[in-house]
């Protein structure tokens, strides 16, 4: 499955990507607010990812900008029985809203799939993640969480959101993040 935003295009990983995938998020920084991914983040994780089997209820993408190449990534995965949405974006595209873009384009695609919710969360020390996912819609909760970080070896304060799909909401005019 392939997704064309406004900016960028979403694809997903092939194994000729592992290089670019280590060098985008491989520093701890980017890794530490991540659920699954080991720190230190090694070629091999790269591998593994570029490896994963895509399931097409739950698709993951590589975000890719034209003329740049890999700058992150985006999809859908299961989190205790429901369906969130993951994002990650390299500190050298930070703060010129691509996480916001990407994951509109993955809201567009769940809602295509036939999703009607999706959850999501961030770490507690990371609030950047979520103006993202307010950006989007996503609605706190309302209740405090924890989410396991592997890379990090400990169960970590979250911050739980929800969206439900089936509004009439139209994702395309999200703004971008400043």
């Amino acid at each position: 499955m392939f997704h064309r935003s406004e900016r960028l295009f979403l694809r997903p990983p092939f194994p000729e990507d592992c290089g670019a995938i280590l060098a985008g998020i491989g520093e701890e920084s980017i890794v530490r607010n991540l659920a699954r991914a080991p720190w230190p983040y090694t070629i091999e994780d790269a591998r593994s990812y570029a490896a994963l089997v895509q399931n097409p209820y739950l698709p993951h993408f590589l975000v890719t900008l034209p003329g740049v190449g890999v700058i992150g990534a985006a999809g859908i995965s299961e989190h205790e029985g429901e369906p969130q949405i993951g994002y990650w974006i390299a500190r050298a595209h930070w703060g010129q809203g691509y996480a916001t873009e990407a994951s509109a384009a993955v809201l567009r695609i769940a809602r295509t799939l036939g999703h009607k919710r999706l959850t999501a969360g961030h770490f507690a020390d990371n609030p950047a993640s979520g103006k993202v996912l307010r950006k989007l819609g996503f609605v706190p909760i309302g209740r405090p969480g924890k989410r396991f970080s592997l890379a990090r070896g400990a169960e970590v304060d979250s911050v739980e959101y929800a969206l439900d799909l089936e509004a009439d909401m139209d994702p395309a005019p999200v703004a971008r993040a400043a």
